[in-house]
C-alpha cells in the first residue's frame, strides 16, 4: 500500500500473507518498489471486522494498490468485481501474476496514475473504496473531491483511508459520515459511509 520512508529490508521483495477468506494464509511476493508497505495484519483485520457484511459482491476499487493487500483480501473474503490502480510497472505485473496465481477471476488492474485514473467518471460506481497513499504529500486533499464530484462512489459507499497520525483528519465530502477511525502508531485509518446528497 501507501509508501513510506522505509523499503521493505528483503532485498528481492516483501512477502504478502492473506489473513481471512477462501485464501487464508496463502503468502505472496512482491517487489522491493518504491518502498511499498502493506496494511499491517492487525490493521487488515480491524476494517475487514467492519466491512464483514457488506463485502459479498460489492463492487471495489483499491488506490494506490502497492501490494494489493487490501484488494486481494477483500477478493478473499467474497468481494465482486475489484480493480487495483498503481502507477508502479514492477508492482502492477506482480498484482496481475498474483491475481493469476490465486485464479481470481474477479480482479484487474490499471497501471496508471491514481489522479488520471481518477479524472474520468467510472462505468459504475463502487461500493468499496481503499486508498493508503503515500505520506505527507497532500494526496487526501486532492482526491477525496475528485472521488465523490466524478460519481466514484454512491449512497451507501464504503472509504476506507489511511494517512499519518499526525495529520488533522482529511475534510471529506459533505455527504461522507466518518463511521470507524482508529490510531495504530504512526498511522490512523478511518472508514466513511457515503449518505444521500442534502439538498
Amino acid at each position: 500500500m501507501a509508501r513510506t520512508q522505509k523499503p521493505s529490508p528483503a532485498s528481492n521483495g516483501g512477502e504478502l500473507r492473506i489473513i481471512g477468506g477462501d485464501w487464508r494464509s496463502r503468502k505472496l511476493r512482491f517487489p522491493e518498489a518504491g518502498g511499498v508497505r502493506p496494511t499491517p495484519a492487525r490493521t487488515r483485520e480491524t476494517l475487514f471486522n467492519w466491512l464483514t457484511h457488506h463485502l459479498p459482491g460489492s463492487r471495489c476499487l483499491d488506490l494506490f494498490a502497492g501490494s494489493g493487500a487490501l484488494g486481494i483480501e477483500a477478493l478473499s473474503r467474497g468481494a465482486g468485481p475489484t480493480t487495483f490502480v498503481d502507477h508502479t510497472p514492477a508492482l502492477a505485473q506482480a498484482l496481475r501474476s498474483n491475481l493469476r496465481l490465486l485464479k481470481s477471476e474477479n480482479g484487474e488492474v490499471a497501471c496508471q496514475a491514481v489522479d488520471t485514473y481518477l479524472a474520468q467518471p467510472p462505468a459504475k460506481p463502487v461500493d468499496i473504496l481503499f486508498m493508503d497513499p503515500p505520506f505527507r504529500q497532500g494526496w487526501l486533499e486532492k482526491l477525496l473531491p475528485m472521488i465523490a464530484d466524478n460519481g466514484w462512489v454512491k449512497p451507501g459507499s464504503w472509504v476506507y483511508v489511511e494517512h499519518e497520525s499526525e495529520m488533522q483528519p482529511p475534510t471529506a465530502p459533505a455527504n461522507w459520515t466518518l463511521h470507524r477511525q482508529k490510531t495504530a502508531g504512526q498511522v490512523t485509518y478511518c472508514l466513511f459511509r457515503v449518505k444521500e446528497s442534502a439538498d
